[in-house]
């Protein structure tokens, strides 16, 4: 046989919660119906999502997920990024629901990913057709230490893991370290202090990054991760 189409089945507590989410990212409702059963059709462009509401349902539960193969994550992401822009303001980065950033996976064989946690607390993760050309090199010092934190927090959904991985890897500074990669991390550890409920500790990091020296090439380089630690210190409370 050819041709086949397997389309996600996902829980939610309620389709109210879940249909403007998707909206934001660009979906458009195909099918609704709230009787017999609360049932929600999504589609963008060829990548179809179906969800069934469960009233009683937890999110924080939530083992839904599934695994979306795509050519280009990076651009996809930013058109993800704009659109929750839109409609809330800001990029979400903590709590339910939420959008992680493209990252190189360790664990994916070398593929770039990132997740989306949606309001049913479903995990929507994106990977690389593709792997990344460099993805077999097996860096030491703080670069390795940001692919297992990666690992274990956009992964396995183990922040506070991945936290203790990077405070470790930035306690020991190496003057071989990429000084992109320092920048990296530590915004990378400010986004786990926000999933951690720690906003002091985030603005600290921020800081700590912002205060990284980078000649103009390292800038354009980490043009979206610096888009990123704005998003995050736009999650910030007032001081």
């Amino acid at each position: 046989m050819a041709n086949e189409t397997t389309i996600p089945l996902l829980p939610c507590r309620s389709l109210d919660d879940v249909a403007p989410f998707y909206r934001a990212l660009g979906f458009e409702v195909t099918h609704r119906q709230a009787r017999p059963n609360p049932y929600l059709a999504l589609r963008r462009e060829d990548l179809n999502l179906h969800f069934f509401g469960m009233p009683e349902f937890d999110p924080a539960a939530s083992y839904g997920s599934c695994l979306v193969v795509v050519d280009d994550p990076v651009g996809i992401h930013r058109a993800f990024a704009a659109g929750l822009r839109a409609a809330y303001g800001k990029v979400l980065v903590s709590g339910v629901p939420r959008m992680t950033r493209p990252r190189l996976r360790r664990n994916a064989d070398g593929h770039t990913g990132f997740s989306i946690v949606d309001p049913g607390g479903n995990w929507i993760r994106f990977v690389a057709r593709a792997a990344t050309p460099d993805a077999d090199d097996d860096r030491a010092g703080l670069a390795r230490a940001l692919r297992n934190a990666v690992v274990q927090a956009d992964s396995r959904g183990m922040p506070e893991q991945a936290a203790r991985i990077l405070d470790g890897a930035l306690a020991r500074p190496d003057a071989a370290d990429d000084p992109a990669v320092h920048v990296e991390a530590l915004i990378y550890r400010a986004e786990l202090a926000l999933l951690l409920d720690e906003p002091a500790v985030a603005r600290g990091l921020l800081r700590r990054a912002d205060a990284v020296p980078l000649d103009e090439a390292l800038r354009g380089r980490l043009a979206d991760t610096l888009r990123h630690a704005a998003d995050l210190a736009a999650l910030l409370p007032p001081l």
